[in-house]
């Protein structure tokens, strides 16, 4: 699998890439993981890749010609390549959306900065819109590694173990060492059940706590 990243700050992805089980798939071929500058799709001197929008407003908006040379420059060797642009205004990503997204071998993500990206983008260009979340944050560039995080789990060979692969990961209460543990107010055991050896007591009372967060 292939993800194509657009990005005007590229340099941003470099550590996390290069780290963990991310970093281990790209050096083993397992993913591959290609970073494009929309800057290099632009015709003026200053490669400028923003305006004033229309209207009027603060900020400025990210142009739709740059991006789609991008994703265009993608598509001419892979055409059937998905487009997802990362938005606050798009649909929340879910675990489903996640399984789904596993059957393409090209992802090309498109990472918004400033006040946004000219909507002509979501109209035309992306295959579909997608927010990590209900907040807001300054660009695409982390939602973008969230997306790629989320998917590589479902590629072949990016972890160490299918069992590790849970839909709902980190999804009910965890313990370790030591059994219990002694602070300043008192002392916190880990829950019977989880010692008891009994694998169905354990599977039922972890089905019981997914979700069940209490901060």
């Amino acid at each position: 699998m292939t993800f194509h990243i657009i990005s005007i700050f590229p340099e941003l992805f470099g550590s996390y890439l290069d780290a963990s089980l991310i970093g281990k798939a790209r050096a083993e071929g397992t993913i591959d993981v290609r970073l494009i500058n929309p800057r290099d799709f632009t015709n003026d001197p200053h490669h400028a890749v923003d305006d004033k929008p229309y209207g009027g407003g603060p900020g400025m908006v990210m142009m739709v010609e740059p991006i789609y040379r991008a994703v265009q420059s993608v598509k001419r060797k892979a055409r059937q390549a998905h487009v997802i642009l990362l938005s606050p205004r798009g649909k929340e990503l879910t675990q489903e959306k996640v399984r789904e997204l596993k059957d393409k071998k090209d992802i090309i993500l498109i990472c918004g900065r400033y006040e946004g990206v000219d909507e002509r983008v979501a109209e035309h260009i992306a295959d579909e819109v997608i927010s990590i979340g209900p907040y807001v944050v300054s660009g695409g560039e982390l939602p973008a590694l969230v997306v790629l995080e989320a998917v590589s789990r479902y590629v072949p060979g990016v972890i160490g173990k299918e069992e590790s692969r849970e839909d709902v990961k980190g999804s009910y209460p965890a313990y370790t060492r030591p059994e219990a543990f002694t602070a300043g107010d008192g002392t916190w055991s880990v829950p019977d059940v989880l010692l008891s050896g009994n694998h169905a007591d354990v599977a039922a009372w972890r089905e019981k706590r997914r979700f069940d967060f209490t901060k």
